[in-house]
């Protein structure tokens, strides 16, 4: 007896220097980051207990982080995460001599031609079935404010894949391919769009040696873009994405051209209609729920696949268009469909996890906004909140597994925790992110959150972010 009392003495009075010596590695492998870079993190067990806490309640840009509001609130709030909801579906609809094609938040139509699931090609056959004459066609995104991007998003992104606008109407991720080869060497590079929405101005030039190095830029609203830079004659294709600033005319346009490959004459132009944000779009002003207005009947509306399925893509590769229409959704369902509204329902959602209003500020859905702020002790008293509701485990698959799968496929291999982490990843300008769970040497499961900020240019924290879990996974 005694000799059990003695042990579990030493074994308390062991347990600080521990946990202390453990922290002491940490911030040892931290420093080894660029000078300048800070870092929060904070590790927990399932019961909550802090294994490592270093600047716990800082506050962090959390980039992609952000991500796992928007994705949590949708399995969290919407009722048909797990089947497919027509109400969400694209539409079209024929309005005296004008046709309109209607969006309502799903992220996922495709005018690909070898499209099998919510292709816009079948509301082109609906049309073409009931008339061969039209006026305008109408590209209508009014089921959310004309929102298209976020407060605190760099404006040079708006160009990019990743800046790509927002809208209730979406098609083939709202972006353009792009594909540079090289020409005879002298002369301009052969440039190629996916698409003839947008023209070229060519200032690329090809060259027998140096190095590849083609960039574009386009204003906003105008399409024109440039594409400046030298390739080498025999390098391989440089391919990009271009973002697209106005979804609803881009879709319409699209179905335009559709429609007239199935012989049916438009006589007018392709149009849009947007709904301005308004004060009563806020959750502060507003004093009843948005009050959606009589939808008209429409002709023909796709019937997307379940929202989980895209909830899992936006976590996986972290894709920026998808998260921010999830969190518009998650708004509509009980607001406007503003990203204020959307951050109310994230912020009721947080409350219930029972984390501090100081522990986050968020702007966006997907992370691009630089005004986003989180806590790590904030970010996982959430993740263990999550592991603990019905749709927890579903929600977790959605993470990408440390050298396995999505964002973190090269990141942790070879590593103790190949295969046993699985966390959202964040990237932006000065910043990366990383928070989850992971399973340690003992076989427990930790819950993380890992940031840092101010990252001299040039430099990345990844590695040593990735070495620092693993010691504190070796150690538990």
């Amino acid at each position: 007896m005694k000799h059990a009392l003695f042990l579990a003495l030493a074994l308390a009075a062991a347990t600080p220097a521990a946990a202390q010596d453990l922290r002491s590695q940490v911030q040892a492998k931290l420093e080894e980051a660029a000078p300048g870079t800070r870092f929060g993190l904070v590790v927990a067990t399932e019961d909550g207990t802090e294994i490592v806490a270093i600047d716990p309640d800082g506050r962090y840009i959390p980039a992609s982080n952000t991500k796992m509001f928007s994705t949590a609130a949708a399995f969290a709030t919407l009722p048909h995460v797990n089947a497919p909801d027509p109400l969400s579906g694209t539409g079209v609809r024929i309005d005296g001599r004008n046709v309109v094609l209607v969006g309502y938040g799903d992220a996922r139509v495709s005018s690909a031609a070898d499209c099998k699931v919510n292709c816009l090609i079948e509301l082109a056959d609906a049309v073409a079935a009931k008339t061969k004459r039209v006026h305008d066609v109408i590209g209508d995104d009014t089921a959310f404010p004309d929102q298209r991007w976020s407060p605190g998003m760099s404006w040079n992104n708006i160009p990019t894949r990743s800046g790509t606008g927002i809208s209730a109407l979406t098609l083939d991720d709202n972006e353009v391919e792009l594909t540079v080869a090289p020409g005879e060497p002298g002369k301009p590079a052969k440039i190629t769009l996916g698409s003839d929405y947008y023209t070229i101005e060519n200032l690329t030039l090809t060259v027998d040696s140096g190095e590849t190095r083609i960039g574009y830029d386009r204003l906003p609203f105008e399409r024109v873009v440039r594409v400046t830079g030298t390739i080498l004659k025999d390098a391989k294709p440089d391919v990009s994405r271009m973002g697209i600033d106005d979804p609803a005319h881009y879709a319409a346009w699209r179905l335009k051209t559709l429609l007239e490959a199935r012989g049916v004459k438009v006589k007018g132009q392709v149009r849009v209609v947007h709904r301005p944000l308004l004060p009563g779009d806020d959750p502060e002003f507003r004093k009843a729920p948005f009050a959606h207005a009589r939808e008209p009947q429409l002709l023909a509306r796709l019937t997307p696949s379940p929202l989980a399925e895209d909830l899992k893509i936006i976590n996986k590769i972290s894709q920026n268009l998808h998260a921010e229409l999830a969190l518009r959704r998650v708004s509509r369902a009980n607001g406007s469909g503003s990203i204020a509204d959307g951050v109310f329902e994230v912020e009721t959602m947080l409350r219930s996890a029972g984390v501090a209003r100081t522990a986050w500020d968020l702007s966006d859905g997907s992370g691009m906004s630089t005004y986003n702020r989180v806590s790590p002790r904030g970010m996982t008293q959430f993740l263990r909140w999550i592991a603990a509701q019905p749709w927890g485990a579903q929600w977790r698959d959605t993470l990408p597994i440390g050298g396995v799968d999505g964002s973190l496929r090269s990141r942790f291999k070879g590593t103790p925790l190949e295969g046993r982490i699985f966390a959202k990843t964040g990237t932006i300008n000065a910043t990366n992110g990383l928070a989850g769970y992971m399973i340690a040497a003992s076989g427990k499961r930790l819950t993380f959150a890992m940031y840092a900020n101010d990252v001299p240019s040039g430099a990345s924290a990844t590695r040593i972010m990735d070495a620092a879990l693993n010691l504190v996974a070796a150690a538990n």
